[in-house]
């Protein structure tokens, strides 16, 4: 290979498509998005990196060539005693995945129009886009009579959650409110039945202020059609949801949480910790253990028919451990002690990159008092989930308030909304007094007073509009935002303390 010329022809190339389909000499094919194909050139040698059915790997550029718009590359590693020819097909170009994607959300977006139109009397059309950011939202501005213009906002690309649309909905009405000819102060957020109900009751916890101008509305799409060809039919296509207040959150239906205290680490799982105990931990799941590797899941227990059976790899490429593959297991292990460290020389390495947050929450649960030398941790909070969504991190203070930890290592617009939801579902939890009934700390007792949220992320990742979102939530959650030093993952500190 040229090295210079080929490897920034190559990069060039994996760039111009949005999915690969990547093909062995086995025949075997797993798709790729471009991001998760990575090139460097190192130590005069063009490196690949990707993942396949043995895991991610790592892999040197032997040859280069195009067939079409087919990429032919020879790879080796493993000091040259293995070899691979592989082929890059394109699946879809990223302009013209981006112009087919547009012109669907777009129609969705005018579907939702007509029923609005049909559906509210006196509605009249104003304007009707895609939001500009990212082009994942209808945008809809009408007019009634009596109400003057109004805004809707609703997901059309079907991958926001319900704390995403609200936080581009809170964005959006302060725009709307703050331009000077036609002011809009409400805003209909328009969702599938699912995604409503959960907004309405993250609209419980929203000040007045705000919770009193966005109304969320249930839509059912797959009528949108009888709609247009019967405007009196009886079916319901738009459902206003009724409002809940704050105080009445805690009549919410709870289920009964399965009591924890009698889990063990098997001996398959202690062993692999006793590796390297600092830097390995072990979590309880539904069907087994979890071994990660400072946050990073690599191996898996499992009891199969009274036997316990140990699969290893980085997220799909999981492999059984055996005597065959267990000079891999030992790589995978050595390649996890060399990469995925604070002073690694490759930052940009996969393994070095992979689930921080998770990094950030491991190295928390060795050591809480990092954090606040009062908290006490669940031993089980993984294994607790606040619907289908996991807690990072659930503690108690002395006093016998539960506290909820939100992590972050990146800037998240989602964040005080996701936490304020973790809040009401742990709330409706502690009142029915499952989490006692759980012993979910042990013997320790839980008082009778509302949860805390901890907020924390490195200084510079929390969103640049953090405090503008915080003065959304209702005054009757306590909250306290932790900033932290950039280098958390040499030597965690906490710089700064303040309540929201």
């Amino acid at each position: 290979m040229n090295l210079e010329n080929d490897f920034a022809k190559l990069a060039e190339l994996l760039k111009a498509r949005h999915e690969w389909l990547l093909v062995n000499g086995a025949g075997k094919s797993f798709a790729l998005r471009a991001d998760e194909i990575e090139i460097e050139l190192k130590l005069n040698k063009v490196l690949l990196s990707f993942l396949d059915e043995k895991g991610f790997q790592t892999w040197r550029g032997v040859s280069f060539a195009q067939k079409g718009d087919e990429i032919l590359l020879e790879l080796k590693h493993n000091f040259e005693r293995d070899k691979e020819k592989i082929r890059l097909i394109p699946r879809v170009s990223a302009s013209e995945l981006s112009a087919t994607v547009e012109l669907a959300r777009l129609e969705k977006a005018n579907e939702i129009t007509r029923i609005i139109v049909a559906e509210i009397t006196g509605a009249k059309l104003v304007k009707v886009a895609l939001n500009a950011e990212n082009g994942r939202f209808a945008q809809i501005i009408f007019e009634i009579l009596k109400d003057g213009q109004i805004a809707a906002l609703s997901d059309v690309s079907g991958a926001a959650t319900h704390e995403n649309l609200l936080a581009v909905a809170v964005f959006w009405l302060a725009k709307l409110r703050a331009r000077k000819k036609k002011p809009i102060g409400k805003i209909w957020i328009l969702a599938d039945r699912k995604c409503a109900k959960n907004l309405q009751k993250l609209r419980a916890l929203l000040r007045p202020n705000w919770r009193n101008t966005i109304e969320i509305f249930e839509i059912s799409r797959q009528d949108a059609k009888k709609q247009g060809e019967d405007k009196n039919t009886e079916n319901q296509f738009l459902k206003k949801l009724e409002t809940i207040d704050f105080s009445n959150l805690s009549r919410e239906k709870t289920k009964k949480i399965e009591s924890l205290e009698s889990l063990q680490l098997s001996r398959a799982a202690q062993k692999i910790v006793e590796i390297t105990p600092e830097k390995i931990d072990a979590i309880f799941t539904k069907h087994g253990e979890t071994l990660r590797f400072f946050g990073l899941p690599f191996a898996r227990v499992r009891t199969v028919s009274g036997a316990e059976k140990v699969w290893f790899g980085i997220e799909k490429g999981r492999r059984i451990l055996s005597e065959n593959t267990l000079a891999e297991f030992s790589n995978l292990i050595e390649e996890l002690k060399t990469h995925r460290r604070f002073d690694t020389e490759n930052k940009r390495h996969a393994l070095f990159r992979l689930a921080p947050e998770a990094w950030l929450e491991a190295i928390l649960r060795k050591n809480i008092k990092l954090l606040d030398a009062n908290l006490i941790l669940s031993p089980v909070y993984n294994q607790f989930r606040a619907g289908r969504d996991k807690i990072d991190l659930l503690a108690l203070r002395p006093d016998g308030r539960l506290v909820i930890i939100e992590l972050k290592v990146a800037p998240d617009r989602e964040m005080i909304f996701q936490a304020a939801d973790y809040w009401r579902k742990i709330e409706s939890q502690r009142r029915a007094g499952n989490l006692r009934a759980a012993k979910i700390f042990g013997d320790l007792e839980i008082s009778n007073e509302p949860a805390v949220i901890y907020l924390v992320a490195p200084f510079l990742d929390f969103y640049r509009d953090f405090d503008f979102l915080a003065q959304t939530i209702s005054k009757e959650i306590e909250i306290f935002r932790f900033d932290l030093n950039e280098n958390w993952r040499e030597n965690l500190k906490v710089i700064r303390r303040e309540k929201i």
